[in-house]
């Protein structure tokens, strides 16, 4: 048999980052406090939970209470044991620091001081970590009051915003590159004061904030990315559900761009194309009757359950949602175990006692769909892909390589000529994303001369300009 002498080992082409806003790129998490645990074993065993469900991302809580600046020795390790364990499983964390209710709001410049200086330490303490959010609900007076005043104009929107400047300088004092996102906002409030649960919309609170911010006078932003709580009026409705009045769900990106544009467009902050992050999303199930001793309490009626395959339904359809939004940078689901009491969220997909639910599956995959690019089909989004080429086979008759796409591709490969650019062999074929592919060629003897391998490569979903890798040539003597 003759023998090919490789010029080059491997063949690859680096490529500027393809825009992959919302797409493969988008984080899909748990919202999960069950990794905080007192121990890094026990914090990797709820991680292994996340990590088997198909998430990369895990959202978790850090309550604020007046007079404190900086978390408890024993808080810290705790988040430690989180950092430790999602590096462990390749798992991206986001800390979100909020008051622990209305009773503590940081109203004063004493406690919006002493809240920004307790985030600050949170960054500092955190190396592996780089997300924050600031706050949680602002809009709701279950975490913050008041929200009217005296002639019911909205002063929480106001005096949130000053918090928020307030964090984000004391945040990136001690971590530059650390990203910080305002809002944490429900999806909807009534907009009525003295009604016993004085809450403002989206629709109102975040013009507000933009007002604030513009009354302020600051020159510097205030936030990286806004967080969004994109929950549907009961677990039974439909995630891509429009909303004509004044909440947002998934199925309203349209109107939260519009009212972050409203309220940030030609300032410091930018607000159009402000990064968003749904962190948090949940859908509850009903509860099978074998699984009933592992809660207690009574379930809302207003909750309006599903069964657990128009859960994985819901959570797939918001899943794919998120892939074709612009600005979506993740999406996290609320739960990934569920509470106890059914009073509360039962919208994991794990049950109390860590069991997989039957929805499990069907999230895993829809998860491996989108980091592939085959999550759905958007108008807009182009795929650029990034591959590499290694371990050439070399004889005669019998010529291939492994080849590696970052996201799924469809693959033209060919042995040509150098001299004419003429096809001596090809094949063709899909590869999965991030999984290696051999491709081999169909066996045939081929005449002496000058070669090179040739393989163009393109999306099959939201395809982008086809990328061709060419190695070096290569002689067969």
């Amino acid at each position: 048999m003759k023998r090919l002498v490789v010029a080059a080992a491997a063949f690859a082409l680096a490529l500027a980052p393809a825009t992959h806003a919302g797409g493969p790129a988008m984080v899909i998490g748990g919202t999960e406090d069950a990794v905080k645990q007192p121990t890094l074993p026990a914090a990797k065993a709820q991680m292994d939970l996340l990590k088997l469900a198909g998430l990369d991302g895990v959202r978790v809580t850090q309550t604020w209470t007046t007079g404190q600046t900086a978390p408890s020795d024993n808080e810290l390790q705790v988040l430690r044991n989180v950092a430790q364990a999602a590096q462990l499983d390749g798992v991206r964390v986001i800390v979100s620091i909020s008051n622990q209710g209305s009773r503590w709001t940081p109203l004063s410049d004493e406690a919006q001081a002493d809240f920004a200086g307790y985030a600050a330490a949170v960054a500092a303490s955190l190396p592996s970590v780089h997300e924050l959010i600031v706050g949680n609900e602002p809009n709701l007076n279950r975490y913050w009051m008041p929200q009217y005043g005296l002639d019911g104009e909205d002063v929480a929107a106001p005096a949130y915003e000053a918090l928020l400047a307030k964090a984000y300088d004391a945040i990136k004092a001690v971590a530059p590159t650390d990203l910080v996102y305002g809002g944490g906002v429900s999806p909807r409030g009534v907009d009525r004061p003295n009604t016993g649960r004085d809450t403002h919309s989206p629709t109102t609170f975040i013009p507000d904030m933009g007002a604030a911010y513009k009354a302020s006078g600051r020159t510097l932003p205030i936030m990286d990315g806004f967080a969004f709580h994109p929950y549907g009026d009961n677990s039974s409705q439909p995630p891509a559900t429009p909303h004509t009045g004044t909440s947002i769900g998934l199925g309203d990106y349209d109107k939260l761009v519009g009212l972050l544009g409203q309220a940030f467009d030609g300032t410091a902050q930018i607000g159009s194309t402000l990064p968003i992050i749904y962190d948090e999303y949940g859908v509850e199930t009903q509860i099978p009757s074998p699984q009933t001793r592992l809660y207690t309490g009574r379930e809302p009626t207003t909750t309006k359950p599903v069964d657990e395959k128009t859960q994985a339904a819901y959570y797939t359809q918001a899943i794919d949602l998120a892939f074709c939004q612009p600005n979506v940078r993740g999406i996290f689901l609320f739960h990934t175990i569920d509470e106890n009491d059914l009073d509360r969220w039962q919208s994991g997909l794990y049950y109390a006692n860590g069991t997989a639910k039957s929805s499990l599956p069907a999230v895993r995959l829809a998860a491996q769909y989108s980091r592939r690019g085959i999550a759905a089909a958007c108008a807009g989004l182009e795929l650029q892909i990034k591959a590499r080429a290694d371990r050439f086979k070399t004889r005669n008759a019998a010529f291939g390589f492994r080849l590696t796409c970052d996201l799924d591709c469809n693959y033209r490969a060919r042995v040509e000529k150098v001299a004419t650019r003429g096809t001596t062999l090809s094949t063709r074929g899909r590869a999965v994303g991030r999984e290696a592919k051999l491709i081999a060629f169909p066996s045939r003897r081929i005449a002496p001369g000058r070669y090179r391998f040739t393989v163009s490569l393109v999306a099959p979903l939201n395809p982008g300009t086809p990328v061709v890798l060419r190695s070096a040539p290569f002689t067969l003597r």
